[in-house]
């Protein structure tokens, strides 16, 4: 059994160009320590904060792959889910395939076109640490058509959503899973996407100071799309690593303001 409810957030990745290069910059960024599975696994390499397994970067098999995160949704049986995911107008990228004795994945894109994995443990659970410093803490799905995503995860996952903007301007909605008040995912939708970027998720991770974080990405050589700033959840910033993969850092420290709703 998972130690993440049917649907969680369990575990992200990169596809990156250069692995040493990853290595380097979340090494520095992050404080990640790394193991590489080997040739065997596609120099699939683990990332570690403090001995726990935090997340993992990997070399692109394809030219075509985008450079990017990716966040996987726990699931008890992958072929069940990706069942769910056809009969719900999802599509099912690769998988599920059974990786030795680790777990089973699957690829998948919802009708709103952001892609997510799903991830069937074995001996791998998926994030041994979360929401510390160098670890993941959320994943929000930014979508051009929300009209659709909504549905589809709340049928094949169960999700409940709850909106906490107005539903127009800034419509965001937090997903919890079956059995469970606490958010573990949101849902934003974003008309201002350019053309030519995809919806798709955005991963965060936790740093102990946002401003310093920014400032170390731009000495990596790295991108802040979004300058630091304040909410009621964190200080936080979007950026890119240096090879042009988009994430966010959140100093959950540092709150302003009351959550909406409170």
């Amino acid at each position: 059994m998972s130690a993440f409810s049917e649907g969680a957030p369990c575990w992200a990745d990169a596809s990156l160009p250069d692995l040493e290069a990853g290595r380097r910059f979340y090494g520095e960024l992050l404080g990640w320590t790394f193991q590489d599975a080997g040739e065997e696994f596609g120099h699939y390499t683990m990332a570690m904060r403090d001995g726990k397994n935090v997340a993992a970067i990997m070399p692109k098999m394809d030219p075509s792959m985008p450079t990017a995160w990716s966040v996987y949704l726990a699931t008890e049986d992958a072929a069940k889910a990706t069942a769910r995911i056809r009969e719900a107008g999802g599509q099912v990228v690769f998988g599920p395939d059974v990786v030795g004795d680790v777990g089973t994945m699957a690829g998948a894109v919802d009708p709103g076109g952001s892609f997510f994995g799903l991830w069937q443990p074995q001996t791998h659970p998926g994030f041994g640490l979360v929401n510390e410093p160098g670890a993941f803490c959320w994943a929000e799905n930014h979508t051009r058509d929300a009209a659709s995503a909504d549905p589809f995860y709340e049928s094949v996952f169960g999700y409940r959503g709850r909106q906490i903007g107005d539903g127009t301007h800034f419509d965001y909605k937090v997903w919890s899973v079956a059995g469970h008040d606490d958010p573990v995912a949101a849902r934003m939708r974003r008309d201002d996407l350019p053309t030519d970027t995809p919806s798709a998720y955005r991963v965060y991770f936790v740093v102990p100071d946002c401003d310093a974080a920014a400032g170390t990405v731009r000495g990596l050589g790295g991108q802040v799309l979004q300058e630091p700033q304040d909410s009621p959840f964190g200080r936080t910033a979007v950026v890119t690593d240096d090879q042009g993969a988009n994430f966010a850092i959140i100093d959950v420290t540092r709150t302003v303001g009351a959550p909406p709703g409170q």
